[in-house]
This record gives structure tokens, sequence and C-alpha cells, in this order.
């Protein structure tokens, strides 16, 4: 309830600044509040009450709503009486502000049809491999496979048997088993996982995880609830180079970006060639 009513607040106060100037006249409708000569009308509200909030919410919704209406005509009836005409001349501002708008809508839309969004395997390997510096690991990570089973389950045994194979037909049996029995488990051996969220997984011990990687390739344990079956395919510390697999997604984030930028950047130059060229404009 209290989170409840704090994003009612905010929400208001994002409303109030909205709709500090939108009052009318109507002979009809029930007043809220006056500001000088502003009111503020039942209508002007009715459409911005939140549905599926009970009548006391919504009460502390409209009285925080109208508080904040009436701060903000008072602070604008303050600030108009005291500000030149000439500070109160927002044209050039406005004109501005159109202008940006509508190049960010056409820049917007130019990247919606032009950009190319399809990134080969080739290029994400080539930038990582011109980029590697600027992939250091931030925390301990391990490739693993691990299998998690209720502590009575009648497959433990043939997955403690599988879990350390690499024979192919091992590894298969070992999916069609876990397909049916694990509680969880993850078998994909080119997946890297940071160790920190591994341990939230499978309740390992250890107050020295290098130390611990280092010494350990097959894990087996139990809690009250579960078994454990975990294997180390490798690992990396911290502040080495974070590998490929767990980069490709933001190296292709970060082409896009880069032909966005181009994009953007060639037609800025176009349209100022384009312009020279048809003397659209001229600099006195």
């Amino acid at each position: 309830m209290i989170i409840l009513k704090k994003n009612l607040i905010l929400l208001v106060c994002v409303l109030s600044l909205l709709f500090s100037f939108c009052t009318k006249s109507n002979s009809n409708d029930k007043k809220l509040a006056r500001v000088f000569d502003e009111y503020l009308y039942e209508s002007d509200i009715k459409d911005i009450i939140l549905s599926g909030i009970n009548k006391k919410d919504s009460s502390i919704f409209v009285a925080a709503y109208i508080d904040n209406w009436i701060r903000q005509q008072l602070i604008f009836k303050q600030a108009d009486n005291n500000l030149t005409k000439e500070l109160k001349n927002f044209d050039k501002q406005l004109k501005e502000y159109e202008n940006s708008l509508v190049i960010y809508t056409y820049e917007k839309e130019l990247i919606k049809q032009k950009l190319d969004t399809i990134v080969s395997d080739k290029e994400i390997t080539s930038y990582y491999e011109a980029n590697s510096s600027n992939f250091e690991l931030k925390d301990n990570i391990v490739n693993v496979i691990y299998v998690k089973l209720t502590i009575n389950s009648a497959s433990i045994s043939k997955v403690r048997t599988l879990y350390k194979s690499d024979n192919p037909s091992d590894k298969k049996e070992l999916t069609i088993l876990c397909q049916k029995y694990a509680v969880n488990s993850s078998l994909e051996e080119d997946t890297w996982f940071y160790f920190s969220d591994l341990l939230k997984e499978i309740p390992i011990q250890t107050y020295n995880q290098e130390e611990y990687l280092n010494n350990h390739k097959y894990i087996e344990m139990q809690d009250s609830l579960y078994s454990y079956f975990v294997k180390i395919n490798g690992f990396k510390i911290k502040e080495s180079t974070s590998p490929l697999s767990m980069e490709k997604d933001n190296i292709r984030n970060i082409i896009v970006n880069k032909r966005k930028i181009k994009l953007i950047e060639e037609m800025h130059k176009d349209t100022y060639t384009k312009g020279q060229i048809n003397k659209d404009f001229e600099k006195y």
C-alpha cells in the first residue's frame, strides 16, 4: 500500500505539470479549487483517475492532484508577475524544439527504413578480436553443465554416471533424463555463467572462488531437498578477457549502433552537399 501511494503521488506530480494550465470555465461543472481567477473543475480530472484502485486510494490521488495543481498555479502566477515580457517570450525556444523534434522524427524513420540490423558472426568475431581489451570480466565466470534433482529421484545413480561423460550417446541420454526428471538443468557446453549466479542455483560454499575453481572439476552435493551434479568445463577469473560467446549480443548492439550513427552522419553530410550544389543556402 505504501508503494502504491508513493507511485500515486509521483504520478500526480507529473500530471499536475501537464494539466496545470488546462482549466476551463463551465457553469455546470463542479469546482474543486481556485487560484486567483483560475478554477480546477471535476471534469479536468475525470479522465486521469486511475482505474482499478479502491475508493480510499482514489481519494488520496484526487487530494494530492488538487494540492499540486494549487501549488503549480501559485508558482506560475508568481513567476508571471515577476518576469518581464522579454523573459516570457518563448517563441525562439519553441521553434528550436519543434525543429529538433522534426529532425529527430525524420532520423528515426530513416533508421527504421534503411538501417541494416543483420550482423554476421564473422563481423562479431572480427570486432571482438580487434577490441578484446574492452571486454574485461568484472567477475569470475564458469563454463559448466549442471543437473538439479529431487533428493529421492530414481535417476540419481544414472545421472551420476552420465554427467561426467563426453560420449555423445551419454550426453543424449542425460538430456532425455533431465527433460523427464530434473528440477533444473543446463547442458549447453558453450554456455558461460557468472560464478555468483551459479551459486544462487547450486549451494556451493567457498570463501576463495579462484582456489575452489582450480581444485574442482566434478561437484556432487545435496541438501535436505535436492541433489546437485556439476561439471566444470572451464573458468575465467575476473579482470581476464570475457569469452566471445558471452559478448556476442553486446557486440552485435555495438555494431548496429555504429551503423546507426554512420547512417545519420551520412544523411547530414549528403543533405548539406545537396543544398550547396543546388544553392539552397548562402553564407553572408
